[in-house]
């Protein structure tokens, strides 16, 4: 049965009701990267029997929602996550953190229950042709979880061809959408490089092999790599964020040392060469002094960019909501790993309005506003009926 402009489609109070208090309760019970087995579990109980199918361990914690249209035709695949951050929430909320030093304060709670709020709407009527895969991804914060559900054998069989995504936003108008084709977040690679020589008592220097002369060198050098300013092409930003030289005490002269760095990249072709110069450099401080090194990736996000024929679509579902659009400047410098979806797909993610006033994302205080959940799943539920129905 073909999908309908009726009520249908539309969430009553009573989703509205429910979506609030489980968004709630996933508040009360974030979990970081990687470790999101409760808050799965709790995805999974609230799908119900409503999916004709449900995938998960997907690249760790993820699940997949699939809902299969009467006739043959493309996947659209909605993503949001699942994971929260490694920081100890400060709000008199009475549905604020319970877990100490850890809190849903990027939105992720919020995200998720839009795609719960999808899978109602979904339920009650199917698309009438190809399927909707709603994947609920672990492990955004950290870079790996997009790259992980990629590579899970599983994914294969759920590869869509169109993918979309939103990420709340504070500093614009609530409930407000910006968009735009083309780049729309940085890429980003920690990087985390360490020195090796031999420790010696701090009244022989001369008797060890301490890198404290090369992390001086090395530390302007990878700066000098990246300097800001404007986004572009060409923007390069490197952000020294760590440095240790051997144990804090007075006799030792320093037998190791670490310096981590965030490279940020508007393109991947830009992080590329940026990485190079990053290593380049450590392999020249390292042997000025006859260090061993040794560097390691961390947090490793793709550039994020809508594709244009996705973004056209998206827009379209905004305008026939109602939706309010704001201009602004994109890309964002932070990163986001909904980018590695396109590469499989035609992808694109807009930006919501969390209001102008409000704490920013990673705040101790952020919480997501309750008050995007209708909008949100309105803007996706027509982009699926319009390309799907």
């Amino acid at each position: 049965m073909p999908w309908r402009r009726g009520a249908d489609m539309r969430l009553t109070n009573s989703d509205l009701g429910e979506l609030v208090g489980l968004r709630h309760d996933l508040h009360r019970h974030p979990e970081v990267s990687g470790a999101e087995a409760e808050t799965a579990r709790r995805v999974v109980a609230a799908l119900g029997d409503g999916p004709d199918r449900v995938v998960t361990g997907l690249g760790g914690h993820g699940v997949a929602a699939v809902f299969e249209g009467a006739e043959a035709g493309p996947t659209v695949l909605i993503r949001s996550e699942l994971d929260a951050l490694p920081i100890e929430e400060l709000s008199d909320s009475p549905h604020r953190s319970e877990v100490p030093g850890v809190g849903h304060l990027c939105g992720h709670d919020g995200h998720s229950v839009i795609l719960i709020g999808l899978a109602r709407a979904l339920a009650r009527e199917r698309p009438a042709r190809g399927r909707v895969v709603l994947m609920f991804q672990p492990a955004e914060e950290d870079g790996s979880g997009a790259a992980a559900v990629l590579a899970d054998p599983a994914f294969a069989d759920l590869r869509p061809d169109w993918a979309f995504s939103l990420h709340n936003m504070p500093g614009l108008p609530l409930g407000a959408v910006l968009l735009g084709p083309g780049a729309c977040n940085c890429a980003s690679r920690g990087l985390r490089i360490r020195l090796t020589g031999r420790t010696s008592h701090a009244a022989e220097p001369e008797a060890g092999v301490s890198p404290a002369r090369a992390v001086t060198r090395l530390i302007p050098a990878l700066t000098a790599l990246g300097p800001g300013g404007a986004l572009g092409p060409d923007f390069r930003l490197v952000t020294v964020t760590h440095a240790r030289i051997g144990e804090p005490a007075h006799g030792i002269s320093p037998g190791e040392a670490e310096v981590w760095a965030t490279l940020r990249t508007q393109t991947d072709a830009a992080m590329a060469d940026l990485m190079a110069g990053a290593e380049s450099a450590a392999r020249d401080a390292a042997a000025e002094d006859g260090l061993g090194l040794s560097i390691s990736l961390h947090d490793d996000f793709a550039a994020c960019d809508n594709d244009a024929e996705a973004t056209d679509r998206l827009s379209a579902a905004i305008a026939d909501e109602g939706l309010a659009r704001v201009s602004g400047d994109l890309p964002f410098r932070a990163s986001e790993d909904f980018g590695r979806f396109g590469a499989v797909a035609k992808s694109a993610m807009f930006y919501l309005g969390a209001g102008e006033g409000t704490p920013a994302l990673h705040n101790p205080d952020y919480d997501f506003p309750d008050a995007l959940i209708e909008p949100a799943t309105r803007v996706f539920l027509r982009t699926i009926r319009d390309l799907l129905g």
